[in-house]
């Protein structure tokens, strides 16, 4: 199919429904300018090793090489804006016609481009706070970052004594259970399923679109490479991803590449 009748079909698709539940990944976020952690080569992940949320909570000179990561790494996802990608979702949002957004990033631009608090969930937390892992109070970065730089460490949470950490979920820690839980409930109210910039490769959180699938729920994949569940999908579009989404959205023109 050419990518003009995909794109046409993609926008009848979106005319047609009035629940849409996006899932996205990273790649709707590198157009902002934020690298991805998976990619060969250029991931996060291949040029530094991610530090273990258990080894986070057993070493305190572990914690302090994470908090020196965070507040003197080269990846300010603070200074990112949305791009076209994620204003064509929240226009959907806004509009009703999409009633949430499940999110595998961590970079607060669907936030940032309109998309209600309520309305995004994120399977692995948030890179704009911090909280304790003990009482979950909330901690701004700022304040931690001027204690850091003051101790060269962050202290003990001020209620309870518990570890702060980043808002994100690290390799090692338990999924959250409410975010689960509500995506998969989402994923079933849904009547259509869109994927934006996912690899579909990390679980559970890739799980989520075959769940559409098997509840009869048209899935519509728009990624620049291939991914495992592309069988599946009622739609699969390998191109750019703002370009696409801001085409049928009807905010922009198109040019992504014209492949077939």
């Amino acid at each position: 199919m050419k990518s003009e009748d995909k794109l046409a079909q993609f926008s009848k698709l979106i005319d047609q429904s009035s629940n849409i539940v996006f899932f996205t990944g990273a790649g709707i976020s590198t157009e902002s300018g934020i690298p991805d952690f998976r990619s060969p080569g250029t991931g996060i992940w291949n040029k530094i090793s991610p530090i273990e949320f258990q080894d986070f909570v057993r070493s305190e000179e572990i914690r302090k090489e994470s908090w020196k990561r965070k507040f003197h790494g080269k990846t300010n996802l603070s200074a990112a804006d949305p791009n076209v990608g994620h204003k064509a979702i929240s226009h959907l949002i806004l509009r009703a016609k999409a009633r949430s957004v499940i999110t595998q990033n961590i970079d607060n631009l669907h936030q940032k481009s309109g998309v209600p608090d309520d309305k995004v969930i994120e399977l692995h937390g948030n890179a704009g706070y911090a909280k304790c892992l003990s009482c979950d109070t909330r901690y701004e970065l700022d304040k931690l970052q001027t204690q850091f730089e003051e101790l060269g460490q962050v202290n003990p949470c001020g209620k309870c004594g518990g570890i702060i950490k980043t808002a994100t979920i690290s390799f090692g820690q338990a999924m959250p259970s409410d975010a689960m839980d509500r995506a998969q409930r989402e994923t079933i109210a849904c009547d259509l399923f869109v994927v934006v910039g996912s690899s579909l490769v990390v679980y559970p959180a890739a799980g989520f679109p075959e769940l559409a699938t098997h509840m009869g729920i048209p899935l519509v994949i728009v990624n620049r490479e291939a991914t495992p569940l592309d069988h599946i999908a009622s739609l699969v579009i390998h191109e750019e991803i703002g370009p696409t989404l801001g085409f049928v959205v009807g905010i922009n023109e198109p040019s992504p590449n014209r492949s077939t």
